[in-house]
């Protein structure tokens, strides 16, 4: 698979870069688009040069490879961040260097980030919630990290908590994920879901003739809407990081995480809706929870 930003023969200028992964962001990031238009330029560039490079990690992932080949691009990766600056030409990596000298961005977090797609590749399955929590905190709470190196004010830097923070908010969003792709996720011979708590439901994971999610139906809707409540809790720990970031970074960092908790209480609420179907929101709510970010009256947990 190609990379998601084209890797041109002549280097790009640091601009060009910014411009390709600006493009390949809102083209693709079908969410987080509209949280990152809410932040000045020099941010904005440098969250979508995290993106286009979180993107084509998970595009190695999903991808039609076989999977020496996916390893072999996720190795790639590897060699690439740690030998950021070295004089790439794809404007993904011109982009994220010039980002990683303006911002203290982890960059081991795409590290961390590259093991979780790994385990995709290998078919990896969780035995219990503390097991799927450790998948979450490398596909997305490195996202959290990695976001709040871009975001981070004097108090966020000074308070210690703040990654952990940022952290638990990306397995808040990645636990969504995975309750809305349940049947997307099975269809393509993946389940993320905690083998020990699906056991103890009695739930078998299983698409009938029709296509429909079924395991049984009855003790699997009450399984989502329970577990989409436990998200709502990592939500409320998550979202305490708006307090820490400035204006427009609380206002794009609140709009992606309302998003996100729009769709997981639609969910909670209806849980036999996503069983047949990949459940999204249309875009003008999505630009409803923008708006109120940016306004100040994010979305939160206890709404």
């Amino acid at each position: 698979m190609s990379s998601p930003v084209p890797n041109p023969v002549s280097r790009p200028t640091v601009a060009e870069a910014y411009a390709a992964c600006e493009a390949l962001t809102k083209e693709a990031a079908r969410n987080f688009s509209y949280g990152i238009r809410l932040l000045p330029p020099e941010k904005r560039g440098a969250l979508s040069a995290v993106y286009a490079l979180a993107r084509h990690l998970d595009d190695i992932g999903d991808g039609d490879l076989p999977p020496e080949e996916k390893l072999a691009g996720l190795a790639q990766v590897r060699a690439e961040v740690n030998n950021l600056g070295a004089g790439s030409s794809d404007p993904m990596y011109v982009a994220l260097d010039d980002a990683a000298r303006r911002f203290p961005i982890p960059l081991e977090a795409f590290i961390e980030l590259a093991d979780g797609v790994e385990s995709d590749v290998h078919g990896t399955t969780y035995d219990t919630f503390d097991d799927m929590v450790g998948y979450c905190r490398l596909v997305a709470g490195t996202i959290g990290r990695l976001s709040l190196g871009i975001f981070g004010t004097e108090q966020a830097a000074s308070d210690r908590a703040a990654p952990a923070i940022a952290d638990a908010l990306g397995v808040a969003l990645q636990q969504t994920n995975i309750l809305r792709d349940v049947r997307e996720d099975l269809l393509g011979g993946r389940i993320y879901l905690p083998a020990q708590e699906l056991k103890a439901a009695g739930i078998e994971l299983a698409v009938d003739a029709s296509g429909r999610l079924g395991g049984p139906p009855t003790a699997l809707l009450g399984y989502l809407r329970s577990s989409a409540q436990r998200a709502e809790e990592w939500y409320e720990q998550g979202t305490v990081l708006l307090d820490l970031l400035d204006r427009r970074s609380a206002a794009c960092c609140g709009a992606m995480a309302g998003i996100y908790l729009r769709l997981n209480r639609r969910i909670k609420n209806d849980p036999a809706a996503a069983l047949d179907r990949r459940l999204a929101l249309p875009g003008w709510q999505k630009a409803v929870v923008a708006a109120r970010s940016l306004a100040g009256r994010p979305e939160t947990s206890a709404a």
